[in-house]
């Protein structure tokens, strides 16, 4: 349990101290209608008793009974109030956790496992602390205080009562330890059977396209009877419990009444027989409190074995060490726009091989730098170092004559406008997507939006949309095609004004001349930004100031187009893939 009340704050504990004192004062009102129930067993067998006398104890129990329901309704609100700010605290770590993560880090655990993680791990903790915080805190103080009630009594019901509890002690142990392992396995199978159903969902178009949904659906059928076996499993362990301590409590029950039996017929007189019939009853009063305090505890032990397993793979992530730290620098460069690579090498964790060597260049103000080079040769990576996806393993990445392990991350953020290889869209409205970037979220204007579009070469098919720029976009973008998605993830980067563009293989689903036209608009519009483009096409990346050509991690040459078709092969083989030796100009 300490893995969960960890996250627990101050309020937290403040919450709990209050509970027990209202559980205290539950359990006193609670244990003391068997009292009345005795005083009122006496009042009616003993002569000269009048209705009165009885119907004042009466009354005293049912005060009792409704303060007992008073009680009872405060403690499940503040039980429920301790677990919503639980999840809420621990939600909001996670999340600030995994922004935090590196790409290297956010492949460690896997997406799925991470939605998982964030959702149902989160949720099992919530219901046990819900539950387990009056558990935890009325079933002690109810079976203590019951067991001092009783210890008075005569022996031969303490030793029976005794032996009760042992027996419902193994039980819950047996079990607890046969069902642990089960639980830790069903949550490895939900983040599976959560990994196949987010595959199918991507997917469907490869899927229907090329007849796989007999074999998707066998892999989602062996997942899925993985975890429901797995269940059914832990399951039929956790079911020995209800009968068992219900059998427990039933034949102490039977027990006590036995015994009393004896001990009643084996004592002398009326008023003797009548005290040891009212010790009897209230005896077994108590003593089914002890029980129902045992098999509240069954619950704790039915949810505690997946709850742990949920609490440690929460910390396990909360306790992942980021490999991306913030800098301290966050003031003002003497240049800006500019950036450079000094002998640069980079490889992945536990990888052999270098994935890029000693990579050198400068990127000026206003400068368009392309790259390109054969698929798998770094180019995506190599651009991944600059807003710090990934650290470089040897030498040094600047931005403003900076090192970017120097920034604050959030400032060297706002410097670089970045578009992805695969374009991403969030749910939202056009509007909201193209400002999505922008330093000042909530202070961007139509007009910022506007030439952003219209810059992307996005003007002609947004304002077509039925509610133009306020028009819906799905997650993911799924109502527009690709080559949209693509303009307005360009827009959005432009809308941000950032002294640096970062353009990932961003023109590869447009069209010739939309790329013509959009690159010859990016030139005029936004003159004195810096442009990095990765790109396969010659026709992109031929005016670019310069080009620098990547084979296997290396640059195999870097230079404006007419001097690489002169002197570096790979690019020529490159271009003549391409081109015609006229475009060529050679």
């Amino acid at each position: 349990m300490k893995s969960i009340v960890r996250h627990f704050t101050l309020r937290s504990w403040l919450f709990i101290a209050l509970n027990a004192v209202c559980v205290f004062v539950q359990v006193f009102l609670e244990l003391k209608i068997p009292d009345y129930i005795t005083e009122i067993t006496t009042l009616v067998q003993v002569e000269g008793s009048s209705m009165g006398e009885i119907l004042l104890t009466g009354s005293k129990m049912l005060l009792c009974a409704l303060l007992t329901l008073v009680l009872a309704i405060i403690i499940h609100v503040i039980c429920a109030k301790i677990a919503a700010d639980y999840s809420f605290l621990v939600r909001a770590k996670l999340y600030d956790k995994v922004e935090s993560f590196s790409l290297e880090q956010m492949n460690h655990f896997s997406t799925p496992s991470l939605i998982t993680r964030s959702t149902n791990d989160i949720t099992q903790v919530q219901n046990i602390i819900s539950f387990g915080t009056l558990a935890l805190i009325k079933a002690p103080i109810m079976s203590t205080y019951a067991i001092i009630k009783i210890s008075g009594k005569e022996w031969q019901w303490t030793l029976t009562t005794a032996i009760a509890v042992g027996v419902v002690f193994l039980v819950l142990m047996i079990c607890y330890v046969f069902a642990l392992p089960k639980f830790k396995r069903i949550q490895t199978l939900t983040d599976n059977i959560n990994r196949i159903t987010r595959e199918n969902l991507t997917g469907l178009r490869v899927i229907r396209a090329y007849n796989a949904e007999d074999y998707q659906k066998n892999k989602f059928e062996k997942a899925n009877t993985d975890i429901t076996k797995n269940n059914l499993s832990a399951q039929r362990i956790l079911s020995i419990m209800g009968p068992s301590l219900m059998f427990v409590m039933n034949g102490l029950a039977i027990v006590i009444y036995l015994l009393g039996a004896y001990i009643i017929n084996s004592t002398e007189g009326a008023e003797g027989k009548l005290a040891v019939f009212s010790d009897m009853i209230v005896f077994s009063q108590y003593a089914m409190h002890v029980i129902i305090s045992f098999m509240v505890l069954n619950m704790i032990f039915i949810m505690a074995p997946r709850a742990v397993v949920a609490s440690k793979r929460i910390n396990e992530v909360i306790d992942y060490k980021t490999n991306i730290f913030d800098g301290d620098f966050s003031g003002e460069t003497e240049v800006t726009g500019e950036i450079e690579f000094r002998n640069v090498s980079f490889r992945y964790p536990d990888a052999a091989d270098y994935v890029l060597k000693n990579i050198s260049f400068k990127a000026k103000k206003g400068e368009t730098v392309a790259i390109i080079g054969s698929t798998g040769c770094g180019k995506t990576t190599l651009i991944n170092l600059i807003p710090r996806f990934y650290d470089c393993t040897e030498g040094e990445v600047l931005v403003d004559s900076v090192n970017v392990k120097d920034y604050k991350l959030d400032i060297l953020h706002s410097k670089l406008g970045y578009v992805p290889q695969k374009a991403v869209l969030f749910s939202g409205t056009v509007n909201s997507n193209v400002a999505f970037g922008t330093n000042l979220r909530d202070e961007y204007t139509e007009d910022d939006v506007k030439r952003a579009v219209r810059i992307a070469q996005a003007e002609d098919f947004v304002e077509k949309m039925p509610q133009e720029y306020d028009s819906d976009i799905t997650q993911g973008g799924t109502n527009v095609s690709g080559g949209q998605r693509q303009r307005l993830c360009i827009a959005r980067a432009i809308c941000k004004n950032p002294e640096i563009l970062i353009f990932d293989d961003s023109f590869s689903a447009l069209d010739y001349k939309t790329d013509r036209v959009l690159r010859s608009a990016l030139k005029e519009e936004t003159e004195g930004t810096t442009n990095i483009i990765v790109a396969q096409r010659i026709g992109t990346i031929k005016d670019a100031d310069l080009i620098i050509v990547l084979s296997d991690g290396e640059i195999a040459g870097m230079g404006k187009h007419k001097e690489l078709l002169n002197s570096c092969q790979v690019y020529k083989e490159i271009a003549l893939s391409q081109l015609s030796r006229e475009e060529m100009s050679i």
